[in-house]
């Protein structure tokens, strides 16, 4: 060995082993090649498990006694164990050319591997803290409802791309700029191979800008088939998990193309909506005659509702020329308003009921299922379980109720009523 004026470092002379030996220069250097390479692998080896065990477990167990957390996340997602991997391949690329000088071929093909492999760390680092970036903000309250993974994954494609045409270029010789010339010409092919990622890009940015959907969502999808909580908004995907435990996935871009149904303004308001109707057979429907009135009275919803009817009824029909003796011509209460009057007093008295919200007892058009009376109202409990029980509590109510009023509830004719029809003919 002997010093090379010309690398200014150690350098390997395979002349003086011929000579040492006395043996073919071109044996010697056959000789000495394996030798130096696996010289400086160990080197190398030693090299990254001193960088490892040292420093990098230094770095660790400084980052796990801080009080910050973000720092705890480099250290599970082993950022550091990866980087170094810098170390070995920078010895590699600094010291061949020189170690190697009379191996021209090797040491240029032994920089090119070790650049790529110093390539290929930071690629495989910057996407590593991408992700740790995604999971630090996808946490924290401000960013926590954002897409946040939308515009992570177009950073990993952009870091993908670049370290795409660096290796070429490294490999091939030739400048970065190069193939971006090359790229130009394939824009139109491109664009077809990154269509649905392009178009989720876009979308991801519109629904965040217009707060369209957030994770933790609850939206309704029925063209796929979704009704449940959105889990993940992705750059091409949004993931929502389904009420039956099943995940839905849905294209991003489908929420700015089709229309869905999110009821986050649900979640956020006072209460959650009940809109459900009786349906009453207007056979049932009749007038109110004073036992049925005197009966009315006892139930304390509505009794205070009669009394002041009753006032005004005999003041109006006093007014009229055949009084009450005309049964025609005399105003008097049905069954069917005294209901509604009760089912909205009912309302009105339940506790579970957001009285600052809209609530109200209606009547829809008639159908051939007769008159439907319609409860609209809105709970104070919005989670599942609890807004169907507030809810079967009222109509097991209103219609078990409907019997004290002499209305009946419709329901389509069964087997057993056309049986019976048989049996009296």
């Amino acid at each position: 060995m002997q010093i090379s004026p010309k690398y200014s470092s150690i350098q390997i002379e395979p002349k003086w082993l011929a000579d040492y030996l006395g043996i073919d220069l071109y044996l010697a250097k056959l000789i000495s090649l394996p030798i130096v390479i696996l010289g400086l692998l160990v080197f190398c080896f030693f090299a990254w498990y001193l960088t490892k065990m040292v420093i990098v477990s230094s770095i660790h167990n400084f980052f796990l006694k801080t009080k910050i957390t973000w720092d705890d996340i480099l250290v599970e997602k082993r950022i550091f164990d990866k980087l170094a991997l810098v170390v070995p391949a920078l010895i590699i690329t600094f010291a061949v050319p020189s170690i190697l000088a009379e191996y021209p071929i090797v040491a240029k093909y032994s920089v090119t591997l070790s650049s790529l492999v110093l390539l290929l760390v930071i690629i495989w680092t910057i996407n590593a803290v991408l992700a740790i970036f995604n999971e630090i903000l996808s946490h924290s309250a401000i960013f926590k409802d954002k897409p946040i993974s939308s515009y992570i994954q177009v950073l990993n494609i952009v870091v993908y791309f670049v370290g795409g045409i660096l290796i070429l270029s490294l490999l091939l010789g030739k400048s970065p700029f190069y193939f971006l010339g090359a790229m130009g010409a394939m824009t139109a092919i491109l664009l077809l191979i990154f269509k649905d990622t392009i178009l989720g890009f876009v979308a991801s940015i519109q629904m965040s800008v217009y707060d369209m959907v957030r994770v933790g969502d609850w939206i309704a999808m029925p063209k796929y088939d979704a009704d449940g909580d959105v889990l993940s908004i992705n750059l091409s995907t949004v993931k929502v998990q389904n009420w039956d435990r099943t995940i839905t996935t849905i294209p991003t871009y489908a929420f700015i193309n089709d229309s869905f149904k999110n009821w986050r303004g649900m979640s956020n308001s006072g209460g959650r909506r009940i809109n459900r109707s009786i349906y009453l057979k207007v056979s049932s429907f009749c007038f109110c005659d004073e036992k049925m009135l005197e009966r009315f009275k006892k139930y304390t919803l509505i009794k205070d509702y009669i009394l002041e009817k009753e006032e005004e009824i005999k003041k109006l029909n006093a007014g009229l020329a055949d009084g009450e003796a005309n049964p025609v011509n005399a105003i008097s209460l049905t069954n069917v308003g005294v209901f509604r009057v009760y089912a909205e007093n009912y309302i009105r008295a339940n506790p579970h009921i957001n009285k600052e919200m809209t609530y109200m007892v209606r009547q829809l058009d008639p159908t051939s299922k007769g008159l439907p009376l319609e409860i609209y109202c809105f709970t104070f409990e919005k989670e599942w379980v609890q807004f169907e029980k507030v809810k079967s509590d009222i109509f097991d109510h209103l219609f078990t109720i409907t019997s004290q009023f002499q209305l009946e509830v419709f329901e389509e004719p069964t087997g057993q009523d056309f049986r019976s029809l048989t049996a009296i003919r």
